[in-house]
């Protein structure tokens, strides 16, 4: 089987179509060099462009070669002005030439890496692929959210930019068919058996009684060619587009924040990292969706994007404010039979005395009726790691809402103690449904 590479240059503004279908081609190397560059780069930066690097195989072409059964054969391309035929090169010390037409090196390794550059939309799209909320379902269609053109059949007056040239052309030939028009091979037929006859009738003869009849078939056929057009207005049909509704469901994500005193500058940052991640993979994702920001001391408040994330504060730790809060929100702007509600929480488990148990009866009696889902993140220390995977130790507040995990599956937590446990923590909490995580 023969392959053929069509190596045009793509007309201006035709390129798009060409680099998508490149990197589907190369997508399994491209999510493997994204999901490296996550390791490397701050979770504030992961919204930039990135220069991502796939194995040269995986851009590789079919070529046209000599048969090895062809026997040798020596050639000099042309423009080159330094060897001749049966010259002998030296071969590259240490293996450098390994590799055709790749650089060599000096450890004998080649360079077997093609690079390219992802946009911003490219790199997030890949990034966040197989994250999703959990169980997006549409509660209620509270508004209509924007009208979108639907194709509703055809219709015979509309732009150029609408035509239809199939249905036209259908309409065309149903109609030359229905009429009997004669055929353009018909007439043509005509025209020769005339020039024929023309060439065996001498000059000085009459013309004979065939030749004057197949004039007259010839002026018919093209009499009724010329009243029977090959396309006609009549024929002629437009796409037509209606301007329908689309309904959208209403999500709300709730995200609560712990800025006390308990909270050192180490787990504000690693809480902030979470939720600049969990910020950007809902700006990404969804067209559709309000974010609330809840920061709590020992009184909590709603604030806006930048406050939340970078506005300093200190105080004591009284985690049920938070959670009052977000109740008395929902209460007052985002009824649950209109809004699929969702919720992530991070905090560093410290908590007034007595305090986690209102949490936890506040959550069960509460908020987690009125969720879809809710995460919650516990920063533990450096010196902690160990117990990332425990389920009973840590601080009150997690032993508390660990009985919330027990009678609610839609309440996740999980543990991170440096900042490359931010991901793959963020992973497991939003992966898709059916999906697998991804070791990172």
């Amino acid at each position: 089987m023969g392959h053929f590479i069509d190596r045009r240059l793509n007309p201006k503004g035709k390129s798009l179509g060409n680099r998508r279908r490149f990197i589907g081609r190369v997508r399994a190397s491209v999510k493997k060099s994204v999901d490296e560059s996550v390791r490397r780069r701050g979770i504030a930066d992961v919204d930039q462009s990135e220069q991502v690097s796939v194995p040269a195989k995986g851009i590789s072409e079919p070529s046209f070669r000599h048969a090895a059964q062809g026997g040798k054969r020596q050639a000099v391309l042309s423009g080159n002005r330094t060897f001749r035929a049966g010259d002998k090169i030296q071969k590259p010390p240490g293996g450098a030439g390994k590799g055709r037409g790749r650089e060599g090196s000096a450890d004998g390794e080649g360079e077997d890496e093609f690079l390219f550059m992802l946009s911003r939309d490219e790199f997030l799209d890949i990034f966040f692929e197989d994250l999703e909320l959990p169980d997006l379902v549409k509660l209620s269609l509270k508004e209509i959210a924007a009208a979108r053109p639907q194709r509703m059949g055809y219709t015979v007056a509309g732009t150029p930019a609408n035509l239809s040239v199939e249905r036209t052309m259908r309409n065309a030939i149903g109609r030359r068919i229905a009429l009997r028009r004669p055929k353009t091979r018909e007439t043509q037929a005509l025209e020769q058996q005339i020039r024929e006859l023309e060439a065996r009738v001498p000059a000085d003869e009459a013309e004979p009684p065939e030749l004057i009849k197949l004039r007259e078939e010839l002026d018919k056929a093209q009499r009724r060619q010329r009243r029977i057009p090959f396309v006609d207005p009549l024929d002629v049909r437009y796409r037509y587009f209606e301007m329908q509704p689309e309904p959208a469901a209403n999500a709300v994500m709730f995200c609560l924040m712990d800025v006390s005193a308990s909270m050192g500058e180490r787990e504000k940052d690693l809480a902030k990292r979470f939720f600049v991640l969990l910020h950007l993979f809902l700006k990404q994702r969804y067209d559709k969706i309000e974010v609330v920001f809840i920061r709590h001391t020992q009184v909590a408040s709603e604030v806006d994007e930048e406050t939340f994330f970078h506005s300093r504060e200190s105080g004591g730790t009284v985690v049920s404010s938070a959670l009052n809060e977000m109740k008395a929100i929902i209460d007052a702007r985002y009824p649950p039979s209109e809004w699929n509600i969702y919720a992530a929480q991070a905090s560093d488990g410290e908590n007034y005395r007595g305090d986690s148990a209102t949490c936890a009866a506040r959550l069960k009696e509460s908020l987690m009726p009125l969720c879809q889902y809710f995460a919650y993140i516990e920063i533990l220390e450096e010196n902690e790691i160990g117990l990332m995977q425990s389920d009973d130790n840590g601080m009150e507040l997690w032993r508390a809402y660990r009985g919330v995990a027990d009678d609610w599956p839609n309440f996740a937590m999980k543990r991170i103690a440096s900042p490359a446990h931010i991901y793959p923590v963020f992973r497991e909490l939003f992966v898709r449904k059916g999906g697998l995580v991804a070791d990172v």
